[in-house]
């Protein structure tokens, strides 16, 4: 029996299709993230890019992101280690750390709802950057994006 893709390949072998299917659409790396300057450690907010549907948690111009917004990091297999920042839940994160898929992933469960259900995703958790003054960011940090239980599995 073939392994599928995810567990017979490096991230660097992955094809375009493969790579972007590892995406599991929970718009966690949308989020805004503040970084303590003493301690380096990220905090996370419950602010959103202005162009994350915050109802489906999908880009608005995927397409056309990084001339929308310039700050916006394309994740590559050459720079994904340098991007602590990154949600532990990450299949990309999970991946490059020999973890696998978690099981709410829609690649394993076949189903793309999985990932809100299993409430990994940001659905309903957040606001777009259009509501919030940057200077107001600090006040927004939040704790419940924390990895759930079990998620080796």
């Amino acid at each position: 029996m073939n392994k599928p893709f995810w567990e017979s390949k490096s991230l660097a072998q992955m094809n375009t299709s493969e790579w972007e299917s590892l995406c599991d659409r929970c718009g966690r790396c949308c989020l805004h993230k503040l970084e303590d300057e003493d301690t380096n450690e990220v905090h996370y907010t419950d602010v959103a890019c202005r162009l994350l549907h915050v109802g489906d948690c999908r880009c608005t111009h995927y397409e056309t992101r990084l001339k929308l917004v310039p700050n916006c990091i394309v994740l590559t297999p050459d720079n994904l280690e340098n991007l602590a920042w990154m949600p532990t839940t990450c299949a990309y994160r999970r991946i490059s750390e020999g973890r696998g898929l978690a099981q709410w992933h829609p690649l394993i469960s076949g189903n793309s709802e999985s990932v809100h259900r299993a409430g990994i995703s940001v659905r309903g958790r957040c606001i777009s950057e259009s509501n919030v003054k940057e200077k107001d960011l600090q006040e927004r940090i939040i704790q419940w994006l924390r990895p759930p239980k079990n998620t080796s599995k």
